[in-house]
């Protein structure tokens, strides 16, 4: 974090657990299998902020997460499950 305004996506993404690698967690977003703000995102590097939406392609379903906070480091699992907030589905 710079100063506190955004994060790393590969890096939030490690904090909330979705992979247990950091580099798994970015190869996940080179591969395209996330979107930040409906948009297709391929950089481990781009820019989380409080209240973007993510949705990951993770183990064969889709999830709709919206970013409730940035992670100061990587907790135990009920301390991910605090970083966002699940959509549920429209349809």
């Amino acid at each position: 974090m710079s100063d506190g305004t955004f994060q790393r996506l590969d890096l939030w993404l490690w904090c909330a657990r979705v992979r247990r690698a950091r580099a798994e967690c970015a190869a996940l977003v080179a591969g395209g299998a996330v979107r930040l703000n409906r948009q297709p995102i391929d950089k481990p590097h781009a820019r989380v902020r409080v209240g973007d939406v993510l949705t990951l392609a993770v183990a064969g379903e889709v999830r709709v997460w919206r970013v409730r906070a940035l992670a100061a480091r990587r907790g135990p699992a009920a301390e991910a499950a605090l970083l966002y907030e699940a959509i549920p589905d429209a349809s």
